[in-house]
C-alpha cells in the first residue's frame, strides 16, 4: 500500500462522512466510500496516473473523483473537503473520529440532542440522555464511552477524574515495593487542577535504579518513553504519560515541593528564600553564603524555615497564599469528613439510573445524615423532567422511604430550569411543595452577558430557590462557560441568601476555583453537591468536590452541607425569611 493511496483514501473517506452528515445523495456518498476503501488498501503510483490523466482507470473512480484525487496530490488539500468542514461545528466533525460512531449516529445526536462535541457526548452518556433516542440503549452508550476513551488516548490533557483513576493504582503498586520509603503524587494532580497534562509521581528510595526498572514492568504500562537511573517516563494503556522520579530520602521534601508546583508558586518561594540569604531548589535548602544545608523532614519544615505557615498543595498557585502564610491567615481548609449530605442528585424518575432506594442506601453507606433528591423539572423534556403530577407521586414515595429509613432524611427538591425569561420552571404552587429548589441554566447559552446576567438575577429572587446550580454552565473540555457578570451574581446571592453550588461532577467542577474565593469574600455560602446520576456518583463529593472547595480557599463554615440536618433546614428557613423581607407578599 502506497502512502499516497492511503492518505488520498482517508481524505475521500472523511468527505463521505461529511456528506452523509449533511444528508447528501446516498449514491454519491457510497461512491466516495467505495473509492476511499479501494485506495486505502491499494498499491498504485497515483502521481504517475495523475500526470498521465489515467486516474479514471481505477475501478470506481469517475472524472469527478479523479479531479479530487489530483487536487489532493497537487495541493495536499481538497477545496470541497474544507468547505464541507466549515458547514459544521468543529466539535461535530471531531465526533466522527470516535470509534464506533458513524455519520448517521453523529447526525442523530447533533439534531436530536444538540450535542456538538466529544465532551458533550461523553457527558450525555453519563447522564443517560442517549436512552431517549431510538436505536440507542445502555450497551450502545457503553460502546460510545469506550470509543471516547480510545479517541482520547493521546489527547493533550485529561479530566482530573481520568488522571486519578489511572494514577492511584500505579501509586499504590509503587508504594508496595519494598525499597520504596515514600511515594506521592505531584504536579497539577496533587494541586487538584480540573484537567491534567500528565501524571507525576515522586519516590523516596536508596535504590533508585531498582525502582525505575520496577516501574517499567508494571501491568498497566503500554510503552516506555525513556528510562534512566532516577527518572522514567512511561505511557499507560489508558494513554496517559507518567513521569516517575526517584530521590534520596533527605531530598524528598524539597523535591515534593518543587515538583508539586505551580511554577509561579515555586518562583515566588525561591525569591523569598533568596531575600533571606537562602537557596532553595529540588535538592535542598542551603545558606547562600557558605552552602550550609538546612535539614527539613517535611514540606512544613521548609515553609517554617522561610517564616511561613504550611501551605496546602491546592493553594500553591501564587494567588496570595504566601502572603496569607506569612500573616497566619491561611484558611483551615474543609475536609471530606465534614460533609453531612448532598442536595443535588438525580434518580430514575428523571435522567438518573438508580432508584430512590438505591441512592438512599449509597448515602447511608457514606455516612451522610440527609440526601436531597432534585430530579429535573418539567421544562427539561430531554431529561424526563417531572410534571406536577409526578412531583406529587415522588413526594409520596419519599415520605414512605423516610418512614422506613430512620437516621437519614430524604429532602424533597428539584433542579428547576431557569427559563430564557428568567422565570423559574413550575408554577408557584408546585414550587411551594418542595423543601428547596436548585436552579440551573440548561439552554440558550448564547445570550449576551447582559441578557444572561439579567436572566440569572431574576431567577435568584424566587423565594423557593436555595441554590444556584453549576453557575457557569461549563463542561470541561466540551463547553465554555456562558457569559455572566459574576460580580453582580455573587452580590445578589449574598444579598438574597442564595447559596452557590460547587458541582462535584468531574465533567463540571463548577464554580471555577478562581471565582470561589471572591464569592466567599462577598459573603456567599456554598453547597458541595454531587449532581449524581447514579449511586456511585455520590462519591464525587469526596473525590473531586472537596478538592475544588479547598482550591477555592473554603473552610467548613463556608459550606452549608457541613451542617447537620437542622442546620440545613435552618438555612432554607432563613433564605425564605430574607426573601419575604426583601419582597413582601411574594414569598
Amino acid at each position: 500500500m502506497s502512502e499516497d493511496c492511503r492518505m488520498a483514501g482517508a481524505r475521500l473517506g472523511e468527505m463521505a462522512e461529511l456528506m452523509e452528515l449533511k444528508g447528501e445523495n446516498p449514491f454519491k456518498v457510497r461512491a466516495y466510500q467505495n473509492a476511499a476503501r479501494l485506495l486505502e488498501s491499494a498499491d498504485l503510483d497515483l502521481k504517475a496516473l495523475a500526470l498521465e490523466d489515467r486516474l479514471t482507470e481505477i475501478k470506481g473512480v469517475g472524472q469527478g473523483l479523479a479531479d479530487k484525487i489530483k487536487e489532493f496530490l497537487t495541493t495536499g488539500n481538497i477545496a470541497d473537503h474544507e468547505a464541507l468542514k466549515l458547514e459544521f461545528p468543529a466539535g461535530v466533525v471531531e465526533m466522527l473520529k470516535v470509534p464506533g460512531l458513524g455519520a448517521k449516529k453523529v447526525k442523530l445526536l447533533h439534531d436530536a440532542l444538540a450535542i456538538n462535541n466529544v465532551g458533550e457526548l461523553e457527558y450525555a452518556c453519563t447522564e443517560n440522555r442517549l436512552l431517549t433516542l431510538k436505536g440507542f440503549g445502555e450497551k450502545s452508550q457503553k460502546k460510545i464511552l469506550d470509543g471516547i476513551a480510545l479517541f482520547r488516548r493521546h489527547a493533550g490533557r485529561s479530566l482530573l477524574s481520568h488522571a486519578l483513576e489511572a494514577a492511584l493504582p500505579l501509586l499504590e503498586a509503587i508504594r508496595r515495593n519494598k525499597v520504596v520509603y515514600q511515594a506521592e503524587l505531584a504536579g497539577s494532580l496533587r494541586r487538584r487542577r480540573e484537567t491534567v497534562g500528565d501524571i507525576d509521581i515522586l519516590v523516596s528510595t536508596d535504590e533508585a535504579p531498582r525502582v525505575m526498572e520496577f516501574v517499567t514492568r508494571l501491568a498497566d504500562v503500554e510503552s516506555v518513553i525513556g528510562s534512566g537511573e532516577t527518572k522514567t517516563s512511561i505511557r499507560l494503556k489508558s494513554g496517559m504519560q507518567v513521569d516517575v522520579r526517584a530521590v534520596k530520602p533527605i531530598e524528598f521534601p524539597f523535591a515534593l515541593h518543587y515538583f508539586t508546583g505551580s511554577k509561579e508558586h515555586n518562583v515566588a518561594i525561591r525569591s523569598r528564600a533568596q531575600a533571606q540569604g537562602l537557596k532553595l531548589n529540588e535538592y535542598g535548602l542551603t545558606r547562600s553564603a557558605d552552602g550550609t544545608p538546612l535539614r527539613c523532614l517535611s514540606e512544613a519544615d521548609i515553609f517554617k524555615v522561610l517564616g511561613l505557615d504550611d501551605i496546602p498543595p491546592e493553594l500553591r498557585e501564587d494567588t496570595g497564599e504566601i502572603e496569607a502564610a506569612l500573616n497566619h491567615s491561611l484558611p483551615k481548609l474543609v475536609s471530606a469528613d465534614a460533609i453531612r449530605g448532598s442536595i443535588h442528585n438525580h434518580t430514575d424518575w428523571s435522567d438518573g439510573i438508580a432508584t430512590l432506594e438505591e441512592m438512599v442506601a449509597a448515602a447511608k453507606r457514606i455516612g451522610w445524615s440527609y440526601l436531597g433528591i432534585s430530579d429535573h423539572s418539567q421544562a427539561a423534556g430531554y431529561a424526563n423532567g417531572l410534571k406536577p403530577d409526578r412531583v406529587v407521586a415522588q413526594h409520596a414515595l419519599i415520605d414512605q422511604v423516610n418512614a422506613m429509613r430512620p437516621g437519614l432524611r430524604v429532602l424533597k427538591g428539584s433542579e428547576v430550569d431557569i427559563l430564557a425569561s428568567g422565570e423559574v420552571d413550575f408554577d408557584a404552587e408546585t414550587r411551594g411543595q418542595f423543601d428547596y429548589l436548585v436552579e440551573s441554566v440548561h439552554s440558550r447559552f448564547n445570550l449576551s452577558v447582559e441578557e444572561m446576567t439579567a436572566r440569572v438575577l431574576k431567577a435568584i429572587e424566587d423565594p423557593q430557590v436555595m441554590v444556584l446550580g453549576h453557575p457557569s454552565g461549563r463542561l470541561l473540555q466540551a463547553r465554555d462557560p456562558y457569559p455572566l457578570d459574576y460580580e453582580r451574581v455573587f452580590a445578589a446571592c449574598a444579598r438574597e441568601g442564595v447559596a452557590i453550588e460547587l458541582n462535584a461532577n468531574p465533567h463540571r467542577l463548577d464554580l471555577d476555583w478562581r471565582h470561589i474565593r471572591h464569592a466567599r469574600d462577598l459573603g456567599v455560602k456554598f453547597f458541595i453537591n454531587a449532581d449524581a446520576h447514579s449511586a456511585p456518583g455520590l462519591d464525587d463529593v469526596a473525590l473531586y468536590g472537596i478538592g475544588l472547595a479547598r482550591k477555592g480557599w473554603l473552610e467548613a463554615t463556608d459550606i452549608v452541607n457541613t451542617r447537620d440536618l437542622q442546620g440545613v433546614l435552618a438555612f432554607f428557613s432563613e433564605r425564605r425569611s430574607r426573601a419575604a423581607k426583601l419582597r413582601p407578599g411574594r414569598a
